[in-house]
């Protein structure tokens, strides 16, 4: 319903309206900058002071670099990866594209801004009319034509500040589908680090296996012609058999995890699976420093895009509680049309064509405010439980870092601890090889060697790999690598060429189609 008000009132009303029904009182209007609804504060963040093993010398709390951590393990293939991955990955994609989404919504609210409606219309209407209605006389034709061409216009004025928290709400959906954009390329980066590692501590297992199956059928030959010589000799053959076929059924089993680890990288890679043997060639696990600096916990609220996707998702919504208030008070706005009508349209644009209307009117949603109360509760509700995802978001930032601490400070020391062990059964073994030809020992302490043997070293090599492993946990964790979008690219190789030889699929998209390292990061202070 519009109700037209006169020049000399409208202005009172407008200035008397914010003292009735909505939640904002009159001098919080004033200070939000005539806007009704609350302010947006950043909530507090439960973060703790210190790190649990910060006493551990190999945890440094300065703020160091880690926006290209997987230089630290100086493998020029696993830049060439996250080089080839940044470019190519579609997830990373799919999540440029609702960064466009978001960027488009915020021009869309940016446009509510100014005159709602702007409409140019024109059409030619031909009307017959009845001779038997009343006041036939009124149209002394029965068949005649009309042309029409006119503007309208309607602008809603943003009194009470609707228009303008939508902007921020939009802008603040902007800012964390960037932060989303930023954590999909920390996962990224952190799952392709896991799964080269991944790969090399599959290639360094079967490299052991294949290692103990050789071993084993050399040590096979004594008591298999001993056998042969002699059926009390049985017992030794079938223990030395049992321990070749067991180290050869661990080698199918790893190349299975080694397969799977391939294939992963592929996808990351935006490629299909394939063969990634000869561009990978072989190299050791990547080797870790026995230290790495993580700064404070309070890092995490500026460093962790999904801490700050999660704050942004939080200020977004506050702005949408006054959007939800501005529904008690009238949207006033400035209506006018200009236009032409004639029944001829050679002087349809002629002087005394004209027509125009223009004035103020306003528009209240009266005897609804119990619908209108609770979608502001709703809009608050839901404010409030995304500040408590917020916090939750943090505690979980604050444990994960925790958890891939302890897994890099332990594994270390339990590698040591297996590495050693490995030795002492290497030594044990060929000891007890040596003293089983010279009859000497008898063959089933041999085979217990031979199959201790195989484990430590299988669990020796997987307790490498979890060194480096827990490196990238910790990365993650502090939200490392997204910076690398701010600089346009990754790191260039250390001393060789980084991977070209994995290529992006022929009929994927290149990666310059999406404008997004032009975007600026929404950092927290």
């Amino acid at each position: 319903m519009l109700v037209c008000i006169g020049s000399r009132s409208w202005l009172a009303v407008v200035l008397w309206l914010p003292c009735l029904a909505g939640c904002t009182s009159f001098s919080d209007y004033i200070h939000n900058g005539f806007k009704v609804g609350p302010n947006y504060g950043r909530p507090p963040a439960p973060v703790a002071e210190d790190w649990i093993d910060a006493a551990d010398k190999r945890v440094r709390e300065e703020d160091g670099d880690i926006s290209q951590w997987w230089t630290v393990f100086n493998d020029p293939v696993l830049n060439g990866l996250v080089d080839n991955a940044y470019q190519q990955n579609l997830t990373l994609r799919e999540a440029g594209f609702r960064v466009l989404m978001a960027r488009a919504q915020l021009g869309i609210s940016v446009g509510e801004l100014f005159p709602q409606t702007q409409i140019s219309d024109g059409d030619f209407t031909s009307k017959g009319v009845s001779v038997n209605v009343a006041n036939r006389q009124a149209t002394p034709e029965r068949w005649f034509g009309q042309w029409d061409y006119g503007f309208g216009l309607a602008w809603e004025l943003d009194f009470w500040g609707r228009f303008r928290r939508a902007v921020e709400a939009a802008d603040d959906e902007l800012d964390a589908s960037i932060e989303g954009y930023d954590d999909v390329l920390v996962t990224l980066l952190a799952d392709v680090g896991t799964s080269y590692i991944q790969y090399r501590t599959y290639e360094r297992r079967i490299e052991l296996a294949q290692s103990s199956v050789k071993l084993f059928e050399e040590m096979l030959a004594v008591p298999e012609a001993r056998y042969k010589g002699n059926d009390s000799n049985r017992v030794s053959y079938d223990v030395a058999k049992a321990n070749l076929a067991q180290a050869r059924a661990l080698v199918p089993q790893l190349e299975i995890g080694k397969r799977v680890a391939q294939n992963r990288l592929c996808i990351l890679l935006g490629m299909s699976p394939g063969d990634l043997e000869q561009e990978l060639n072989k190299a050791p696990i990547p080797v870790a420093p026995d230290d790495v600096a993580v700064g404070i916990p309070a890092d995490l609220l500026r460093r962790r895009p999904d801490v700050r996707r999660a704050e942004r998702e939080a200020a977004a919504q506050c702005a949408r509680i006054g959007i939800a208030e501005s529904q008690f008070y009238p949207q006033i706005a400035l209506n006018g049309t200009l236009g032409w009508s004639s029944e001829n349209l050679n002087n349809l644009f002629a002087e005394n064509s004209f027509r125009g209307t223009a004035g103020p009117s306003f528009r209240w949603n009266i005897l609804n405010y119990g619908r209108l109360a609770n979608n502001v509760e709703f809009q608050e509700a839901h404010f409030q439980e995304l500040v408590t995802r917020y916090q939750q978001t943090v505690l979980q930032a604050n444990g994960e870092v925790e958890d891939a601490l302890i897994a890099f400070l332990r594994s270390q020391e339990q590698a040591k601890e297996l590495h050693i062990s490995s030795a002492a059964w290497s030594d044990g073994t060929d000891l007890m090889n040596a003293q089983y030809r010279g009859n000497m020992v008898d063959f089933t302490l041999v085979g217990y060697f031979q199959q201790n043997l195989l484990e430590q070293q299988d669990e020796a090599a997987q307790a490498q790999g979890n060194i480096a492993l827990s490196l990238v946990q910790i990365y993650r964790a502090l939200g490392g690598g997204w910076q690398i979008r701010l600089a346009g690219g990754v790191c260039p190789p250390l001393e060789t060429e980084p991977l070209d030889a994995v290529p992006a699929a022929d009929d994927a998209a290149p990666i310059e189609a999406l404008p997004l390292l032009e975007l600026t990061s929404s950092e927290a202070p």
